[in-house]
C-alpha cells in the first residue's frame, strides 16, 4: 500500500529503544511509513507533538470528525500481542477506550486522555491508593478473553528458572527470601485463576480523562488471579512510603486496602504477590544484578511477618 504520509521518529525514542537490537532497528526504520500508513487508512491529521515511553511512541491526532484520539505504535512482541483482545473485553470499563486497532503491527488508535494529570501527581497518596484500587476490581471482574496469556504458565517456568537463578544473588538472607516466593508460587500455580489482569497498573498508567475521572491505560493482559496485579500499587510512589517512617505499616496500609476493595483471599493475595517479588528479581539476575531491589524486599519482608 502506498501513503503519502510519513511521522517523524523522535531521536530520543530511537536512540533509547533501538540500541544495538537489529529486530527493534529494523522496526525503526519502517516506523515512519507504518505510522504515515495507518494515518491514512484511519484518516488522522497531527494534533500536537509525540510523546513516548519505554517502547511506544504516542501521537496526538484527530479522527476525520475532528475527535481527538492518539496513535499508539509499538512493535508487536510477546508483551502487546495480547492488548487490543484485552480492551475489547475490557470495553472501557474503567480503561481507555480501543477506537482501531492493526493486527498486523499491533498498533492501536485509542482514546485521548489527559497525559499531563497520571495518579502520581494527586497529591493525596492515599486517596491515589483507593483510587488505583477501585480500578483494579473493576478491571479483574473480567473473565480473560480466549488467546490471553496465562499466569499459570509465566508461574511454571518462573518456578523452572529459579533454581539456577536464585545464586547469583550475594546475600544469602536474599536468596533465601526468593526462595520463599518461589515455594508461596508452587503452592498456588495449580490454581493461578481466570480473571483478565492489566500486570503493570501503577499511578503512571491512570490518567484523567472526560469519560470518567480516571482510567488506566497501557495494559499487558494476562489470564490469571487478581492477587497478581498488586505489586506495582505497592512499590510505586515508594518515597511516600518510606517517607511514612513506617515502611512495613504503610504497604501493610496499601495491601489491606486493595485486598478489601477486590475482596481477595489475604493468603493467596500475599501468595501471589510475593511471585511478583520473584518475577522481578529473576529479571534482575537476568541484567546481571546481585541484589534485590530494596522496595521489593521490603514489601516481600512486610507480608510475611
Amino acid at each position: 500500500m502506498t501513503t503519502s504520509t510519513s511521522i517523524d521518529v523522535p531521536d530520543a525514542f530511537a536512540a533509547s529503544y533501538g540500541g544495538t537490537d537489529a529486530g527493534r532497528l529494523a522496526w525503526l526504520a519502517e516506523l515512519p511509513r507504518l505510522g504515515g500508513e495507518l494515518m491514512d487508512r484511519w484518516g488522522l491529521r497531527p494534533d500536537g507533538p509525540s510523546a513516548f515511553g519505554m517502547a511506544s511512541l504516542v501521537l496526538p491526532v484527530r479522527r476525520s470528525d475532528g475527535t481527538p484520539a492518539v496513535l499508539k505504535l509499538q512493535q508487536l512482541r510477546e508483551e502487546t500481542v495480547g492488548i487490543a483482545a484485552g480492551l475489547r473485553a475490557w470495553d472501557g470499563d474503567g480503561i481507555v477506550r480501543l477506537l482501531e486497532h492493526d493486527e498486523a503491527s499491533s498498533c492501536q488508535l485509542l482514546e485521548r486522555l489527559d497525559a499531563a494529570r497520571p495518579l502520581s501527581t494527586l497529591p493525596d497518596e492515599r486517596e491515589a491508593v483507593r483510587i488505583l484500587a477501585e480500578l483494579l476490581a473493576r478491571l479483574t471482574a473480567a473473565p480473560a478473553p480466549a488467546g490471553i496469556r496465562r499466569l499459570a504458565d509465566v508461574a511454571t517456568a518462573m518456578l523452572e528458572q529459579a533454581p539456577a537463578a536464585v545464586p547469583a544473588l550475594a546475600d544469602p538472607a536474599e536468596r533465601a527470601l526468593v526462595r520463599d516466593c518461589a515455594a508461596a508460587v508452587a503452592e498456588l500455580v495449580g490454581e493461578a485463576g481466570d480473571r483478565l489482569l492489566h500486570w503493570d497498573l501503577h499511578y503512571d498508567n491512570v490518567l484523567a480523562a472526560e469519560r470518567e475521572p480516571w482510567l488506566a491505560i497501557d495494559p499487558e493482559p494476562l489470564a490469571g488471579d487478581p492477587g497478581f496485579d498488586l505489586l506495582p500499587a505497592l512499590d510505586n510512589r515508594w518515597d511516600e512510603v518510606v517517607a511514612s517512617g513506617d515502611v512495613s505499616r504503610a504497604v501493610r496500609y496499601r495491601f489491606d486496602l486493595l485486598t478489601e476493595t477486590l475482596d481477595l483471599d489475604r493468603r493467596r493475595a500475599v501468595g501471589w504477590t510475593l511471585g511478583r517479588v520473584l518475577q522481578n528479581a529473576l529479571w534482575d539476575i537476568e541484567d546481571g544484578r546481585t541484589a534485590l531491589e530494596p522496595p521489593q524486599l521490603a514489601i516481600a519482608e512486610a507480608l510475611t511477618r
